[in-house]
């Protein structure tokens, strides 16, 4: 592609992204929701976080981890007990690396 072009694809996707990411900006008025969809994307959040997060925690390469001896899993517990005692975002965190970084980088797991 020469330069001329290159340009125009950027230009290009440019304004398709800024079209779709204000969408929702445009109207005057809310747009009416069934009340199904509006409880159903309460846990949109919540569904892409699992999705983020399940397959780092569990899978090692594409395949389940095997072994329960892998440093991911006591610091997946450890934050997750903090969280549901405290509410804190940061100390989550700080709790899960600590428990994670010794196991990892001391006993090597």
């Amino acid at each position: 592609m020469s330069a001329w072009e290159t340009a125009v694809v950027i230009v290009g996707l440019a304004l398709i992204t800024v079209c779709t990411r204000s969408f929702f900006l445009f109207p005057d008025q809310d747009l009416p929701m069934p009340g199904w969809l509006r409880r159903g994307l309460r846990y949109a959040p919540l569904a892409a976080l699992v999705a983020v997060i399940a397959p780092e925690v569990l899978m090692t390469q594409g395949h389940l981890i095997a072994t329960l001896q892998d440093a991911r899993l006591p610091a997946s517990v450890a934050a997750s007990v903090y969280y549901f005692s405290r509410r804190g975002i940061l100390g989550t965190i700080v709790i899960g690396m600590a428990v994670f970084l010794p196991l990892r980088i001391g006993l090597g797991w």
